[in-house]
């Protein structure tokens, strides 16, 4: 089996020293970038397996970053910044970040997390079962091989937390799943700021999917409980 690849984008020395040591001695490869245009330069060319990212850059803010690689990439992202405010992460995960931690951090948490955003790749890349490789649901197509939303034949842009929020509902369609079960499933843990991200990507998914969210045909809330993705009848 192939070492995981690491991107670290990182300019703070001290900070990039501790990341790197702490992957060496856990055997995953890495490669480093100092700022935003070496940051994209290895994204496109050395086709990383998770980048962790510093959002305080000198030539451009890590969230160019993560809306550029969003482009053309699902790679997970994990912003390791200074900045602890719940408008900036909210920013970053609503860009398209799939985790946020804040410095000070315990590198015991980092490598859970990456282990986390690993596990995630296995399942994505793990063989589809012939009848699982599309979910329909009324207006709404998820294409699993490609990794495609449509809604009424219209393509839907999700991040890659959407759409893995996305497809965990669908894959359990009418039961209704504790923010506990999602937040463990896509982020690996239920910490209070998982659950908090957890409904910002709700409401950013439902703005996409449905066409009032106030009044959700697909994503139902069961207050005090969790979510439900609802069966749309072919009537």
């Amino acid at each position: 089996m192939n070492r995981p690849q690491i991107l670290v984008v990182e300019d703070d020395p001290a900070v990039r020293n501790l990341i790197t040591t702490t992957l060496e001695t856990q055997d995953y490869q890495f490669h480093t970038a100092q700022n935003g245009g070496q940051a994209i330069m290895e994204a496109v060319s050395g086709n990383p397996d998770v980048i962790l990212l510093d959002l305080g850059l000198p030539d451009m803010d890590g969230t160019e970053i993560i809306k550029k690689v969003r482009s053309w990439s699902q790679v997970p992202i994990i912003v390791i910044s200074a900045r602890g405010e719940a408008k900036d992460k909210i920013e970053a995960l609503d860009l398209g970040a799939d985790d946020y931690l804040t410095k000070p951090f315990l590198v015991e948490e980092l490598l859970a997390r990456i282990r986390v955003a690993l596990r995630r790749l296995q399942y994505q890349n793990a063989e589809q079962k012939p009848e699982e490789t599309e979910f329909i649901n009324g207006d709404l197509k998820i294409d699993y091989v490609s990794g495609c939303v449509w809604l009424k034949e219209k393509e839907v842009h999700l991040t890659s937390t959407e759409y893995r929020l996305l497809v965990l509902l669908a894959k359990n369609i009418e039961k209704v799943l504790t923010p506990t079960f999602i937040t463990k499933e896509i982020w690996g843990s239920a910490w209070e700021n998982n659950i908090a991200s957890l409904r910002v990507f709700m409401a950013t998914l439902r703005k996409k999917i449905e066409e009032v969210p106030s009044q959700p045909r697909y994503i139902q809330t069961h207050v005090g409980i969790g979510y439900r993705m609802l069966r749309i009848s072919d009537k």
